[in-house]
C-alpha cells in the first residue's frame, strides 16, 4: 500500500526547516547504511551530533507525521525512527536495495513502513525520483515540497541518480501494529468507509457493524 500526504508540512515550516538545514554539516550517508545498501549509498547527511538543531527539526516532522489522520490511518504507527536527512547533488544516488528489517541499538524495532518527506521542490532538480518496485509494477514518485510518501519497507527501491540541482529529503521507518501491509489496507479502507456512514446515515445499522467490523480486525490483526 502507498500513501501520498499532501502538505505535511506548510509552505512556511518547510522554508524555515530547509534554511535551518543549511546551517549543519552533511557527512557520507553510507555512516548509517549496512549490507547491500552501503555499497550502493551514494549521498550525503545531516550529522546530527555535529548540529544538534537537526534532532530537533526531526522531531517537528516526526510529530506531524504522528497528528496526520492520513498517517494514522493507512500506517497505524507503534514505533516511529529517528528522522534521516538526506541531501543528493548531481551524480548522487541510492541503489535498488531493500530496507533493514530490525532497527535500533538493540535492533528490537521492525521496519514495516519506510516513509520520505520531500523538501525539495520538484522543480528544483533533475531525477531523483523514488523508484519502488510494487506488485502493480515500478512507481515512480516525485512529490510537492512538504509532502510525504509512505510505503512497506519490504519493497525494493532507489533513488533514481540525480542529474542536475540538490534533493532534499526526511527519511524514517515505522514499526506498525499491523505487521502485514495486506492487512494495514484492509483495515484503512474500511475505516474510510466507516468515516463516511458515520456522516451520511449515522443511524443506520451499516453504520454500526462497519464500526463492529473495524474494532473485530484491529483485535485480530493487532500486535499491542
Amino acid at each position: 500500500m502507498l500513501t501520498i500526504i499532501p502538505d505535511l508540512l506548510s509552505p512556511s515550516d518547510r522554508k524555515r526547516i530547509v534554511s535551518k538545514l543549511s546551517e549543519g554539516a552533511f557527512v557520507d550517508g553510507k555512516s548509517t547504511a549496512r549490507g547491500r545498501a552501503r555499497d550502493v549509498k551514494q549521498n550525503l547527511q545531516l550529522d546530527k551530533k555535529q548540529f544538534e538543531e537537526g534532532a530537533v527539526l526531526a522531531k517537528e516532522i516526526q510529530a506531524a507525521l504522528a497528528a496526520h489522520p492520513d498517517f494514522k490511518r493507512s500506517v497505524r504507527p507503534r514505533h516511529i525512527r529517528p528522522l534521516l536527512f538526506s541531501r543528493y547533488l548531481p551524480g548522487m544516488q541510492y541503489g535498488l536495495h531493500v530496507d533493514k528489517a530490525l532497527m535500533g541499538k538493540e535492533s528490537n524495532v521492525r521496519s514495516d513502513v519506510s516513509v520520505t518527506v520531500f523538501l525539495s521542490p520538484p522543480d528544483g532538480y533533475e531525477g531523483g525520483e523514488l523508484y519502488i518496485e510494487s506488485p502493480f509494477g515500478p512507481q515512480e514518485v516525485k512529490l510537492p515540497a512538504g509532502s510525504a510518501v509512505c510505503y512497506p519497507s519490504s519493497t525494493l527501491h532507489r533513488v533514481n541518480p540525480v542529474t542536475k540541482g540538490e534533493r532534499l529529503a526526511a527519511v524514517t521507518w515505522v514499526q506498525s501494529l499491523l505487521r502485514s501491509a495486506e492487512d494495514r489496507e484492509l483495515v484503512s479502507d474500511l475505516e474510510l468507509i466507516f468515516e463516511k456512514l458515520k456522516v451520511t446515515c449515522p443511524e443506520a445499522a451499516e453504520t454500526d457493524l462497519a464500526q463492529k467490523t473495524l474494532a473485530n480486525l484491529l483485535r485480530r490483526f493487532a500486535e499491542a
